[in-house]
C-alpha cells in the first residue's frame, strides 16, 4: 500500500538529473554568504546597468498604462497575475510526472479562471452594471450573472474537483495531491493581492499609484544605498541586503511619500473613484483630503527659508503612514520570497525581466503593500457613513425597476408619516 502512494522509483543518476532539472538550482544561491555584499560584487556595475535599463522600460510602460486609465490598469494587473501564477505553477512542476498526466496542467488553469470569475465578479459588479444599458439584453444578462454568480462559480469549482478525482492515477497520488494543494495556495496568495489592488484602483488611481510607487522607491533606494555604502548584513535570508540600505531606503521612502502625495493629489484624474468601466476623463469634488491647508512656519525656520507658510494636503499625513509601512514592514514580503527561493534552491522565480528575475520577484513586496493600502483606506480614509450617491448606486444595482418604484412609494409614506408627527 505504501508503495502505491510513492512516485515511481528511478535510478539514482536519473533522479539526480531530474532533480537538477526540476529545481533549476543556481550555484551562486548556495554560495551566498554574509560577506557577499553588493559593495564587494565584482560584476555589480554590469548588473546595475542591466537592472536600470529594464527599470526604465518598465517605468515608461507603467506611466502609459496609468495615463490610459482605470480599466487598462486593471487589465495590466490581470496580465501580471497570470504571469505570476504561471511562474508559481512551474516551480513544483515535474516533467516526468506531467507526461503521465495529460491535461493536469489544464486543470490548474481551470481553478485559476474560476477564482478569477468569482473574485472580479464580486469586486467589479457595480462597474459591470453601469457599463450596460438598462432594458437591454446585455443588462438582463449582467443582472442574472450577478445574481447567480456565486452558484456559477461554485459549480465550476465542483466540476474541477470532480475532474481532479476522476484523473487520480495509481502511483501518482502523492504528486497529484501536492499539486492540488499547491494550486490552491497560489490562488489564495495571488488573488488576495490582486483583488485588493483592483479595489484600490477603482477607489481612485491615487490609492494604487502612491503605494506602488513607494515600494518601487524603497526598492531602488535600498539597492543604491547598499550598492555604495552597504557593509553590515541585515538578514541571512537575503545576504546582499544591508542595514545601510535598509535605513537609507526607509528615510528616502518616508520623505518621498510626503512629497509625492502632494504632487499626485492635484490631479482629479487620479483622485476620483471610477464607478463604471468607461475610459473617459473623470471630474469630481476632490474632497477635504485633497484641498490644501495653510500652515505657518515657525520664525526659527523662516529665517533660513524664503517661505513663511506652506500648503499641505491632509492626505499627505496619511501618506506618511503608507511610507512608513512601505519602508519597514513591506520589505518582509521580499525576505519571505528570499527564504522561499532558498528552500527550493532557485535564484529567481523566472527570467522574464532582465536584472530583476520574474514577475513574482517584483511583486513580493507589492502584495503586502496592496493589502495594507486597502485596509488603511477603508479604516482611516473613507467616511464611516454611506453618502446618498452610494445608497442610490446600491438601489439601482440591486433592485428592479418595479422594486425601485415600490421603494419610492414606501419612502414617501414614511416621510409623510414623520411630517404628521412633527
Amino acid at each position: 500500500m505504501e508503495r502505491d502512494l510513492q512516485s515511481p522509483r528511478l535510478p539514482s543518476s536519473a533522479r539526480a538529473r531530474h532533480r537538477r532539472k526540476s529545481t533549476e538550482a543556481f550555484p551562486d544561491v548556495v554560495k551566498l554568504s554574509e560577506n557577499n555584499l553588493l559593495l564587494n560584487d565584482q560584476n555589480k556595475y554590469r548588473s546595475m546597468w542591466i537592472r536600470t535599463y529594464s527599470s526604465v522600460w518598465m517605468l515608461l510602460l507603467f506611466i502609459l498604462v496609468v495615463y490610459l486609465g482605470h480599466i487598462y490598469l486593471w487589465g495590466m494587473i490581470v496580465i501580471i497575475q497570470i504571469l505570476m501564477t504561471s511562474e508559481l505553477f512551474n516551480l513544483l512542476r515535474r516533467a516526468h510526472e506531467d507526461k503521465r498526466l495529460p491535461g493536469f496542467r489544464l486543470l490548474n488553469w481551470h481553478f485559476f479562471f474560476t477564482a478569477m470569475l468569482y473574485v472580479y465578479g464580486r469586486i467589479l459588479g457595480q462597474q459591470i452594471m453601469h457599463a450596460v444599458t438598462p432594458d437591454k439584453f446585455f443588462y438582463k444578462l449582467a443582472t442574472s450573472f450577478m445574481k447567480y454568480q456565486m452558484v456559477i462559480c461554485y459549480f465550476l469549482y465542483i466540476a474541477g474537483f470532480m475532474w481532479f478525482i476522476l484523473t487520480l492515477k495509481k502511483k501518482m497520488y502523492k504528486y497529484q495531491f501536492s499539486q492540488y494543494a499547491w494550486t490552491h495556495m497560489i490562488l489564495i496568495v495571488v488573488f488576495t493581492q490582486s483583488s485588493f489592488t483592483a479595489a484600490n484602483i477603482f477607489e481612485g488611481i491615487y490609492w494604487f499609484l502612491l503605494p506602488a510607487s513607494l515600494i518601487a522607491i524603497n526598492d531602488v533606494a535600498a539597492y543604491f544605498f547598499g550598492f555604495f555604502f552597504g557593509r553590515t548584513p541585515l538578514i541571512k535570508l537575503s545576504p546582499k541586503k544591508t542595514w545601510e540600505g535598509f535605513i537609507g531606503a526607509s528615510v528616502t521612502t518616508v520623505i518621498s511619500a510626503f512629497l509625492l502625495a502632494n504632487v499626485l493629489g492635484h490631479y482629479q484624474w487620479l483622485t476620483c473613484p471610477r464607478r463604471d468601466l468607461s475610459t473617459n476623463w473623470l471630474e469630481c469634488d476632490p474632497g477635504p483630503l485633497f484641498k490644501p491647508e495653510i500652515f505657518e512656519l515657525p520664525e526659527e525656520i523662516t529665517l533660513w527659508l524664503p517661505w513663511k507658510e506652506i500648503a499641505v494636503l491632509p492626505v499627505q499625513w496619511h501618506a506618511l503612514c503608507l511610507g512608513l509601512f512601505a519602508s519597514v514592514i513591506a520589505p518582509f514580503g521580499g525576505f519571505f520570497a528570499s527564504g522561499f527561493k532558498r528552500a527550493f534552491k532557485i535564484k529567481d522565480f523566472g527570467g522574464s525581466i532582465p536584472g530583476h528575475g520574474g514577475f513574482t520577484d517584483r511583486m513580493d513586496c507589492q502584495m503586502v503593500m496592496a493589502v495594507f493600502a486597502y485596509i488603511y483606506h477603508q479604516s482611516f480614509v473613507i467616511p464611516h457613513y454611506y453618502p446618498i450617491e452610494v445608497l442610490l448606486e446600491q438601489i439601482f444595482r440591486s433592485l428592479t425597476f418595479e422594486e425601485q418604484e415600490l421603494l419610492l412609494v414606501k419612502l414617501k409614506e414614511a416621510i409623510d408619516g414623520r411630517r404628521m408627527e412633527l
